[in-house]
């Protein structure tokens, strides 16, 4: 025997208020809630969940949920949630700790270099805090405390600058192969 078809609780005025709230999920790009919101005014217009799935690409159990969520909570139902993620392994306090010894400097902290390297870095919180991480994940932290990340930018320094001119306009493009007259 199949369930009951659940719909939307809602009448005209309701209507009006999904579109405005749609509206507003496009302007501040949440396009996941302006689907949400999609499907509950269709809901309201007497459309099947089944119905309303195919027209919107999406799953049946999906638009079930957020009918059933939309049902309990209204709007708050379908507002996007914290999504939790895997929690960060250094506190605030070690954060703030952390970006002091990056605003100190690596001399003041003891090291003979004069820059940060995300190895670096990421030897130094395993040494003060006790959290290992990949030097790659280093990189989005400092993004998160909005410090800037630099690459360095290889140049020969004793080089002669006519005769890398020179190489990169004519010897390189030379060197480059051309498919000979058997692959063609």
């Amino acid at each position: 025997m199949r369930p009951p078809t659940l719909f939307a609780r809602g009448n005209s005025r309701t209507l009006r208020r999904l579109k405005t709230l749609r509206q507003e999920a496009h302007t501040e790009k949440a396009p996941r809630v302006a689907l949400r919101l999609e499907a509950i005014m269709l809901s309201v217009q007497g459309q099947t969940t089944g119905q309303i799935a195919q027209g919107l690409q999406t799953d049946r159990t999906r638009v079930h949920a957020w009918i059933g969520a939309w049902n309990k909570c209204g709007e708050e139902g379908l507002l996007e949630g914290h999504r939790s993620g895997r929690p960060a392994e250094l506190k605030a306090s070690q954060r703030e700790q952390l970006e002091d010894i990056l605003d100190s400097g690596p001399v003041a902290y003891g090291l003979n270099t004069g820059i940060w390297t995300s190895p670096l870095i990421a030897q130094i919180i395993e040494e003060e805090f006790g959290v290992s991480y990949h030097p790659g994940h280093v990189r989005h932290l400092l993004k998160r405390l909005n410090l800037s990340v630099q690459r360095p930018k290889i140049r020969l320094v004793q080089a002669d600058p006519k005769k890398q001119n020179r190489w990169v306009r004519y010897t390189h493009p030379n060197l480059k192969t051309t498919p000979g007259a058997k692959a063609r």
